[in-house]
């Protein structure tokens, strides 16, 4: 066994790890749903969204079901979603997203690991000014003309639509507020929605040399390490 198959291994690893990742990050939305909403999708717009996300993902059906009835339990701990935000390495902005049943472990968690690896954790809303919140979708393909959708989709709050080349799927980005009415535009309309998900996108980039790009990446690895981290989002190019 060779050095390909210890490549080959490492990746794989890799790649179930974040699988892991996605599904308690969906797990924990979902509770979080039911608990804000109900058990029944038919009534819980935001539960009809996740469990699309998960079905997207190929995520077990028993584990959708685990999910939803851990939600209802009285023994469920409440998660709260909380946001953290900070500088890196080389004055690189970072947002890190989080789903916890315990803030105070968290947050000294995040914290320690800025410490560590050369940067600082800062208050929220300090990086407000460098990423904008947008929510977006990814529909089926029906052969409807791009153009003619994006028209469509103004008075909804849709700001941009295009074709992704790659999954064949139409994404469509709009304001954060806009998530309700464009979920509702799309159930009554007869497009099916494959994901649906919100972005922080930056408004201003920097560009680092490969050496300084490593030592940020270094940190952001090290971040969403951690079980209670759900998205980090930064502004390099």
């Amino acid at each position: 066994m060779g050095r390909a198959f210890e490549y080959r291994k490492a990746r794989m690893f890799k790649r179930w790890d974040k699988m892991a990742k996605t599904f308690t990050r969906i797990g924990k939305e979902i509770v979080l749903a039911v608990k804000s909403g109900t058990a029944d999708p038919a009534t819980n717009s935001k539960l009809r969204v996740l469990l699309q996300n998960a079905k997207a993902v190929n995520m077990p059906k028993e584990t959708v079901e685990r999910a939803i009835k851990r939600a209802t339990s009285k023994d469920q701990e409440d998660y709260k979603e909380m946001v953290y935000e900070g500088y890196g390495p080389h004055g690189i902005a970072i947002l890190v997203e989080s789903t916890t049943d315990n803030p105070t472990r968290t947050v000294a968690n995040v914290r320690s690991y800025f410490n560590k690896l050369g940067g600082s954790l800062g208050t929220m809303g300090m990086l407000d000014f460098i990423f904008d919140r947008k929510c977006i979708f990814k529909i089926k393909n029906t052969g409807k003309d791009i153009e003619e959708l994006e028209f469509e989709l103004i008075d909804a709050g849709g700001e941009e639509v295009f074709l992704d080349e790659e999954t064949g799927l139409i994404n469509i980005y709009g304001e954060f507020p806009a998530f309700g009415a464009l979920q509702h535009y799309f159930e009554e309309n007869g497009y099916e929605i494959v994901e649906a998900d919100f972005e922080r996108i930056p408004n201003d980039t920097k560009t680092l040399s490969d050496e300084q790009i490593a030592e940020v990446e270094k940190l952001i690895e090290k971040i969403e390490e951690d079980d209670d981290v759900v998205r980090v989002f930064h502004n390099m190019a």
